[in-house]
């Protein structure tokens, strides 16, 4: 593929996707320095991928692996790297910019995505987004057996937690 050809691809997917990369970034990355961070290398992953791409799964299925992939790897990297890092103040974050909430049931919810661990933080976003167990289990390469036993305990856990703050009156 010639780069011209691979930027065209990326500029489409990065326009039709761009709620996609967004929402994979809020799940795995949790200060504005951080979600710029891994916005900029799932979307540079994905432009080195393009040329890679064969069409065999969905532009959409494809660009989620690579970004799931990527948080994963990236939440790993980081992890490592966390002590000594100080936060930029002061600094304009475009992804807060570009995805604001305001409703208090979706800050909710991605507040219990982000306590899952990195499987299930990707699986709850695949399930939200209406992926069918056996193409989660493609694009995560576990079977789809445990996507049905991993996306069960998810929802208890959720369910679970709800109640008690219902019950706290949080």
């Amino acid at each position: 593929m010639q780069e011209d050809d691979q930027q065209r691809l990326f500029d489409g997917w990065l326009q039709s996707h761009q709620g996609l990369f967004f929402k994979v970034v809020r799940a795995y990355a949790f200060t504005p320095e951080d979600q710029e961070d891994l916005f900029q290398e799932i979307a540079t992953q994905v432009w080195r991928s393009a040329a890679h791409f064969r069409g065999e799964a969905s532009a959409t299925t494809w660009i989620y692996r690579v970004a799931l992939n990527t948080a994963i790897a990236w939440t790993r990297k980081e992890s490592k790297h966390r002590h000594g890092k100080q936060p930029v103040e002061g600094v304009d974050v475009a992804i807060l910019q570009a995805s604001p909430v305001a409703d208090p049931r979706i800050e909710w919810l991605y507040g219990q995505i982000r306590q899952l661990n990195e499987i299930d933080r990707s699986l709850t976003l695949l399930l939200l987004d209406g992926y069918t167990y056996q193409e989660m289990a493609a694009m995560l390469g576990i079977t789809e057996n445990y996507v049905g036993v991993k996306i069960n305990r998810i929802k208890t856990h959720l369910t679970s937690k709800a109640k008690e703050e219902v019950r706290d009156g949080v």
